[in-house]
């Protein structure tokens, strides 16, 4: 590798950034604390990117995209996406971590997510949009696994984003297109490897679903990730879901989600007023209920669930946005911008259910 390229991603990286990008031509940039901003040096040369695609198995001459992860030392493991942007090479980085924050830590419900953890087989939704920290939410549920409860693990990922050691648990982490063909593959094949939870990337169509809920009917803990906007939340996510599943023609379909779903989180990230970022949630327990809805497609009465619930086991986007503008975590401007319904944010924090 370029030393120059080496120096940049060494001084990002140890320096907090959580991406790097660089397209040939064009001096690079790094993004930290969800900003991006440019990196010292000069533009980036073809061949300086050229190298890092070989490196990554990528040919520069007829590769048009790609995910691949290599080592880089001093800095560590990274995930590398290479793509081509007006007939220039181009590349985005990213660690793969290896610490693993807690619940605690991330601000999440550890109580809640430790409850549906322990449980022996079903299905947990995260939901969001790119960079809102689902991955790192799932990690940290599956680091608790691994501290409390002896139990197989295999993950399923595109790509490895969290590195785990094996504490009381046992992780066969597996990368697609470098362990295994493609999602589908991994996921049927997994079922003979005698695993206790299985992490499923993400769920894309009907065959991903139905795979990801038969799993967790014959007795599995699956988590998997669904992608949304930030402002969709859970029952978006899982309407989405349930079209994904049926297609609008399936009542069987609907029933198997209601009855396999423990539980579903969406979050986004906002910036929080000391500095960083925050996951702002949505959450809910499916219970007898929600099952009911969930079986019958009616979505807004989870939606009214959500507004209504105590917290403890489900809460909206809009409560939660109202909670951390009061407390002041969040600047109320942003928080407000943040939801799909800014009229009932202000109506919200005037203190007008």
């Amino acid at each position: 590798m370029d030393p120059e390229i080496r120096s940049l991603l060494e001084n990002a990286f140890t320096g907090g950034a959580s991406d790097v990008f660089m397209v040939e031509g064009e001096r690079p940039r790094v993004r930290g604390d969800g900003e991006i901003i440019i990196a010292h040096g000069g533009p980036i040369s073809h061949e300086a990117i050229a190298g890092i695609w070989r490196e990554c198995g990528f040919d520069p001459e007829s590769t048009q995209d790609g995910d691949s992860s290599f080592s880089v030392e001093h800095v560590g493991r990274l995930r590398v996406n290479g793509y081509r942007t007006l007939g220039r090479l181009a590349v985005a980085m990213r660690p793969i971590k290896k610490q693993i924050p807690s619940f605690d830590e991330l601000g999440l419900p550890g109580e809640l997510l430790a409850s549906w953890m322990g449980r022996r087989s079903g299905l947990v939704i995260v939901a969001g949009p790119t960079g809102s920290g689902k991955s790192t939410t799932i990690a940290a549920c599956l680091q608790w696994i691994n501290q409390h409860q002896q139990r197989h693990i295999v993950t399923i990922e595109d790509p490895i984003e969290y590195l785990f050691e094996n504490d009381r648990s046992w992780f066969s982490q597996r990368e697609v297109q470098r362990d295994t063909e493609s999602y589908d593959i991994a996921l049927r094949a997994a079922l003979r490897q005698n695993p206790d939870v299985i992490l499923f990337g993400e769920i894309r169509d009907a065959a991903s679903a139905f795979t990801a809920l038969r799993a967790a009917e014959t007795g599995h803990l699956v988590i998997s990730t669904i992608h949304g906007s930030g402002v969709a939340g859970v029952p978006t996510a899982l309407e989405r879901m349930n079209r994904i599943l049926s297609d609008g023609s399936s009542v069987s379909a609907a029933n198997l989600l209601a009855h396999q779903l423990i539980g579903a989180i969406a979050q986004q990230l906002l910036p929080r007023l000391d500095g960083g970022l925050i996951p702002m949630l949505e959450y809910f327990q499916n219970e007898s209920a929600t099952r009911k809805w969930l079986s019958e497609g009616r979505f807004d009465d989870l939606r009214d669930h959500l507004n209504r619930a105590d917290g403890s086991t489900a809460c909206s986007f809009l409560r939660y946005l109202v909670a951390a503008s009061e407390q002041g975590i969040v600047d109320p401007a942003i928080a407000r911008s943040a939801t799909d319904r800014p009229q009932d944010f202000d109506r919200a924090m005037r203190g007008i259910s």
